[in-house]
């Protein structure tokens, strides 16, 4: 059997392990968070160096690559820096691919039943390739990178916008560390109602779900997230507040989706290559199998 394991500055009590069927070859997934702790992430990843099959990298990303140009981000790749055998992924190729894809699945499943095309997504710098999937279908957006990442509470309303942000703020960015980029540990469960106008106003609300959760007003009356990372907690949450969709990018595995880090990993470990896979081949693997999105009504 491959194995695959996800190490996740998150939470400890968002763990899952389950065992797939990918390509021809069973493969056991493990999703392992470290609260947090940095050095405790280093270490699962020297200590399991050669002893399995691929990396997934969650709770940060080692690069933010966009059309222009890839942006390393020090703080992640200072994590990874001990690895010599084992290929590793933070899941930005498997990411850009299903993410491309999604609201074109959104609008064929539920068409009428979305009463306008507003969309608020809490980052999209980083999720080039779903911001470009709402434009596509003509959806009006509200880009919260800023308000998000960096605490500043100004909303951005064009690509044109988004594209300057990027390029003045991700040199900075860049070198921050990962305390002042994501929410890790403990910190990931915490709810503070901010921006309400703005989730209330839009039908789609969409990016990294602790982004989303972090903000989200008491009252979501018959919104849809589209985002990739839950677990049965999060979706009594959703259904707490009253969300009526709820679209995953990745699939529902006993009870979860994994956070692309860990499902492209789990697609290096089944491919037997021993080595981080291109898009192109991503995209091929995709279509052999039949991925699409998962689509759950919760209320």
């Amino acid at each position: 059997m491959k194995r695959a394991v996800s190490v996740s500055l998150g939470s400890s009590g968002r763990n899952k392990a389950v065992t797939l069927s990918l390509l021809g070859q069973e493969v056991s997934l493990e999703r392992i968070g470290t609260d947090g702790d940095e050095n405790k992430a280093c270490a699962l990843y020297e200590s399991l160096d050669g002893k399995v099959d691929a990396f997934g990298v969650g709770g940060v990303e080692l690069a933010i690559t966009l059309p222009w140009k890839e942006y390393p981000l020090r703080s992640g790749r200072n994590l990874v820096k001990g690895i010599r055998h084992t290929p590793y992924t933070d899941g930005h190729h498997l990411k850009k691919v299903l993410e491309s894809r999604v609201m074109r699945f959104v609008d064929a499943e539920l068409g009428n039943s979305i009463p306008n095309k507003r969309a608020f997504l809490v980052e999209a710098i980083s999720r080039w390739g779903m911001t470009l999937s709402f434009l596509e279908e003509g959806y009006e957006c509200v880009f919260g990178d800023l308000m998000f990442g960096l605490g500043i509470p100004i909303p951005l309303h064009s690509l044109a916008g988004l594209e300057r942000a990027a390029k003045l703020l991700l040199p900075i960015v860049s070198h921050l560390p990962i305390s002042m980029l994501y929410s890790t540990g403990e910190d990931q469960t915490r709810n503070e109602p901010r921006y309400e106008s703005f989730y209330k106003e839009a039908s789609v609300i969409a990016g990294d779900w602790l982004y989303i959760r972090k903000h989200m007003p008491e009252d979501m009356e018959g919104k849809i997230i589209v985002t990739n990372t839950t677990t049965e907690e999060d979706v009594a949450f959703m259904k707490n507040r009253g969300i009526r969709w709820l679209v995953t990018t990745t699939p529902v595995m006993d009870g979860r989706s994994f956070g692309t880090n860990a499902f492209e990993a789990a697609l290096i470990a089944a491919s037997g290559l021993g080595r981080v896979l291109e898009d192109a081949e991503l995209e091929a693997i995709i279509d052999k199998i039949g991925f699409e999105p998962s689509l759950r009504e919760l209320s």
